[in-house]
């Protein structure tokens, strides 16, 4: 574990860090009707400038300069976003005067999106992810202070070379193990196995430990303009083949499953992955509980049937990695299940 490191912002206009905030909608960006509505508003219908004027306190912490790359509510996220946002981020880091990079995202897919920028973003400036989940016209809107402890952290030394981050509720959390907890609460981001990496408040940016496994440039993983198709289907009580069948026959490269307890799978579906991975579709055991790790299981039915865990990852998140395994040339049950205990 590295040690503490702590940052305050403290500094005259002219010194104070050079940030990119790149907006692509969300409910930050969300407006209802009735400030006391916090649901059924229309995500993604206010600019980023709007955003940046909500926050006042942001010309004491960064010099900004700010671009709309998307404007949508993240439920309807694909995965040519991330090819834009990957590619723009890249553009901006390698410029000499920024000092950081924040991304405004809606919180339905804002995981997905983090880790896959995570594992392909090549700097060690800091990229931090952050989002809302109030739309910005409710009472007690969350966004501008997720905002400005976005631009701040951002703007610290104390998170550089730390990967992408996600700043939310005052925590920060690596963007591998970060996850969306809650449909309503604030508090809706948590890292359910070994929690946040540290805290910002009132300006202080403090890391109280280090992400462990590679990421950014410490990946051989880079953001291209095609991604293999994967899908996630479930295990459940009285589950069929159906979905996998399907899936196999529309040509998908890999699927994984979202299986109960420890990525354990129901018989019939099982039986359907099985033919799907002889018949050369990477298979990736992952679990729909939503914390733990997925042990692999030895003879049955990992290496049986050419079966990948997960690990600690998500569904969600294991789509991401074998997305760009596959795209790396990876297909081989045995490579396969290193990338996993790697990154």
């Amino acid at each position: 574990m590295a040690p503490m490191i702590t940052t305050h912002t403290s500094a005259s206009p002219a010194a104070l860090p050079r940030i990119a905030v790149l907006a692509t909608g969300g409910t930050i960006a969300g407006s209802a009707a009735d400030a006391a509505q916090t649901s059924g508003y229309q995500a993604g219908v206010v600019g980023v400038d709007r955003l940046l004027a909500a926050v006042p306190a942001l010309s004491q912490v960064a010099r900004i300069e700010a671009e709309q790359v998307a404007s949508i509510d993240s439920k309807d996220l694909d995965v040519a976003l991330w090819t834009t946002l990957g590619g723009r981020i890249a553009e901006l880091a390698a410029r000499e005067d920024i000092d950081g990079i924040v991304v405004t995202h809606g919180t339905d897919t804002l995981e997905e999106t983090a880790y896959a920028l995570h594992l392909t973003v090549k700097t060690d400036k800091p990229v931090v992810l952050t989002a809302a989940m109030r739309p910005s016209s409710a009472l007690s809107a969350d966004g501008p202070l997720n905002l400005l402890g976005a631009v701040t952290v951002a703007g610290s030394r104390a998170a550089r070379g730390q990967g992408v981050l996600v700043a939310f509720n005052n925590r920060i959390h690596c963007a591998r193990d970060v996850a969306k907890t809650s449909t309503y609460a604030v508090d809706a981001f948590h890292s359910p196995e070994i929690g946040a990496l540290g805290w910002v408040q009132d300006g202080r940016v403090e890391f109280q430990r280090a992400a462990l496994r590679p990421h950014t440039s410490a990946t051989p993983f880079v953001v291209g303009a095609s991604w293999p198709a994967v899908e996630v289907v479930a295990s459940y009580a009285g589950a069929s083949r159906t979905a996998v069948d399907a899936l196999v026959a529309a040509g998908v490269r890999g699927i994984v499953v979202a299986g109960t307890g420890n990525g354990s799978i129901h018989a019939t579906i099982q039986a359907a992955l099985g033919e799907a991975r002889a018949g050369g579709v990477a298979v990736v055991r992952a679990s729909r509980v939503g914390s733990g790790h997925v042990m692999r299981n030895g003879a049955a039915p990992d290496d049986a049937l050419g079966f990948v865990s997960a690990g600690t990852l998500n569904p969600y998140k294991a789509r991401v990695l074998l997305m760009l395994a596959l795209a790396a040339g990876e297909s081989a049950p045995a490579a396969l299940q290193q990338i996993f205990d790697t990154y």
